[in-house]
């Protein structure tokens, strides 16, 4: 492998970053070329203002083998080289590499780093790594034979739902209190004459979509403050890469022409992301959120994917859609 370091997106052909992504070990939405692109000029929504970029290839007789999507900041008190995308909006995220290349990949990335210290590093703090992940067994791997030391926590956990089928066949799999509380909510929403509606965005309003789901995300007191001005201009600029690239998935759901709900989710690799969502506070008592939900879990179910994944965080509710954890975690090899 020839490795080679690149300071700027517009030095890897796209297509060939997302080709090899999609036989990578984790081929998800943070991890595509416009995605990471993104994210970096508005370097996280303002999460890292100060940083480095630092995208690391490999190559095979100029065939692209591996990118380690890298930047450098102070994090910890220390000098460290995250995972592009890293930390808060990016759920999961990765090394860019097939499977049968990882080790070789991970040994020249780390010879690299060591021989050639091109930012002074003093720590890899990778966040967000599935614990299925073999990149996390090689790194440690890697790591003891080099001296440096390796740590490994538990982040945060990412629930999903499986989905096998239609709608009727995923509320069966439910335990009965589950279940009934989901048909309750529906049936409470669509009683009383009201007129709803739900449909999945086009793109051809997304500005002003992506202001109405803002204006639902502000009125969570939470979300709020998350919805920084730079936050909104790198969701706005996320959802148009999304979009263009053809894996935005945006719902709405109106109550007597009213907004009452909103959710931004990617359609990807076979299963649905959910990334965001708002509700109208008008609406609360009557569970628009709920509703929306279940219609865009009757969706996924009927069009074949395989699971709406909830990504980070451990919310109530996501449980009481029968939602399974799994975990993303913090990997830490300090250098010798």
């Amino acid at each position: 492998m020839e490795f080679s370091i690149h300071r700027d997106h517009s030095e890897i052909e796209a297509d060939q970053w997302n080709a090899l992504l999609g036989r990578s070990v984790l081929d998800v939405p943070f991890l595509r070329h416009e995605y990471q692109r993104t994210w970096w000029e508005h370097r996280g929504g303002g999460e890292w203002p100060d940083a480095e970029l630092l995208l690391i290839c490999a190559r095979r007789e100029e065939r692209l083998i591996g990118v380690a999507p890298l930047f450098a900041a102070e994090h910890d008190g220390r000098r460290a080289l995250l995972l592009a995308g890293s930390i808060e909006i990016s759920d999961y995220l990765d090394l860019i590499v097939a499977d049968a290349d990882l080790p070789d990949f991970v040994s020249g990335l780390c010879g690299l780093l060591a021989e050639r210290d091109p930012v002074s590093w003093r720590a890899l703090d990778w966040y967000n790594v599935p614990e299925s992940s073999p990149t996390l067994a090689v790194l440690r791997s890697e790591a003891g034979r080099r001296g440096w030391s390796y740590s490994q926590e538990v982040y945060r956990p990412t629930p999903y739902i499986p989905l096998s089928g239609d709608f009727d066949s995923y509320l069966a799999g439910l335990e009965k209190k589950k279940r009934h509380e989901i048909r309750r909510k529906m049936r409470r929403l669509y009683e009383g004459g009201r007129s709803v509606r739900w449909y999945v965005s086009d793109g051809q309003h997304l500005e002003a979509e992506m202001d109405r789901l803002f204006e639902l995300m502000a009125s969570d007191h939470e979300k709020a403050q998350f919805l920084t001005a730079e936050m909104r201009e790198q969701l706005r600029h996320v959802a148009d890469a999304a979009h263009l690239a053809g894996w935005l998935w945006l719902a709405f759901l109106e109550v007597d022409g009213q907004l009452a709900a909103a959710s931004l989710n990617f359609d990807f690799g076979n299963r649905l992301w959910g990334y965001n969502s708002g509700v109208n506070s008008a609406f609360r008592e009557l569970s628009p959120g709920w509703v929306l939900l279940s219609h865009i879990l009757q969706w996924a179910g009927e069009h074949g994917r395989d699971e709406f994944d909830f990504m980070r965080g451990d919310e109530d509710y996501k449980y009481r859609f029968g939602a399974i954890d799994r975990y993303v975690v913090r990997a830490t090899t300090l250098g010798a």
